[in-house]
């Protein structure tokens, strides 16, 4: 069985989809249709902008949601999942390849997820930071004896959580962490705390936003980043998105789980290849590979 997953925020690059947009009519329709919704010229971005420009906030998470679903829809009938997932962001790309969203509201809520978030991040200056070769109960019981903002943020595989919080809350977190036996405790070039409390009030205006979205069943099961379980229940999905803001995201046990359901293969959508290594780690036998037109 074939399991799809699509790529999260930082896997972005100079150039991405101009392929796509050259070689397919669907493609630079979508693409054409992206700059008329946001009201600039993303793809100019995309396909020659610098690193800099692609890390605006206002660009970096549309550019990676379009390169994703643009190039599943470019699959045509070979784009045939049995089950779907995406780190972070790439649960709306996941989401409108599954036909539970479509492409213009998928957009939408990605453009005003990334504005909440940069907002929240603004207000409020915070950080996150990768822990290596420690156990995920160590690393959330060392987290819970600290009189800070400080959580698990996304169980990425087996010995590597990243973790978010206060800049204070973080500084020390890495401090007791390489005390307790962290391999490494790498603090993470990043805008603010996502996936903690402290995306709240982004939260809290996405919520309105994907409560006025049309979700519907999708083709197949969304492993949602909030339990780990394979959804077809619009009110849930909706539920889970919403929460998705302020939880960890539990990839190690969202790849468990797809497995369990009878993954075979892992394909991953978008731009790199990190989530393949990823699933790599969490079971060295499952096959992985890039989708590609």
């Amino acid at each position: 069985m074939n399991a799809y997953i699509f790529s999260g925020q930082g896997a972005q690059f100079s150039g991405m989809g101009k392929d796509l947009y050259d070689l397919f009519p669907q493609a630079k329709d979508l693409f054409n249709k992206a700059n008329d919704i946001l009201k600039f010229d993303i793809t100019n971005i995309m396909f020659s902008g610098s690193e800099e420009d692609l890390r605006q906030t206002k660009v970096t998470q549309p550019a990676i949601f379009l390169h994703s679903v643009i190039l599943a829809k470019s699959l045509g009938e070979n784009f045939k999942p049995d089950m779907v997932a995406g780190h972070s962001l790439g649960e709306f790309s996941a989401l409108v390849t599954s036909n539970a969203l479509s492409f213009e509201d998928g957009l939408k809520l990605v453009f005003a997820r990334a504005m909440a978030m940069q907002k929240a991040c603004e207000a409020e200056p915070s950080t996150m930071a990768a822990i290596l070769g420690l156990e995920d109960a160590v690393v959330e019981k060392t987290l819970q004896s600290i009189d800070e903002v400080v959580v698990p943020a996304n169980y990425n595989s087996s010995g590597q959580l990243v973790i978010s919080g206060s800049l204070k809350g973080i500084e020390i977190a890495c401090e007791k962490l390489k005390e307790v036996g962290a391999r490494r405790a790498l603090p993470l070039k990043v805008g603010g705390a996502f996936h903690s409390p402290l995306m709240e009030p982004a939260r809290i205006e996405l919520a309105e936003a994907i409560n006025n979205a049309n979700i519907i069943e999708p083709i197949c099961p969304v492993f949602q980043n909030v339990n780990a379980k394979g959804i077809t229940r619009p009110n849930e999905i909706r539920e889970n998105l919403i929460a998705q803001l302020t939880s960890p995201v539990r990839w190690t046990q969202s790849v468990e789980n797809m497995i369990a359901f009878g993954a075979t293969k892992f394909i991953e959508v978008g731009p790199g290849n990190v989530l393949q290594g990823l699933v790599k780690k969490i079971n060295r036998d499952m096959e992985t590979e890039s989708a590609s037109v």
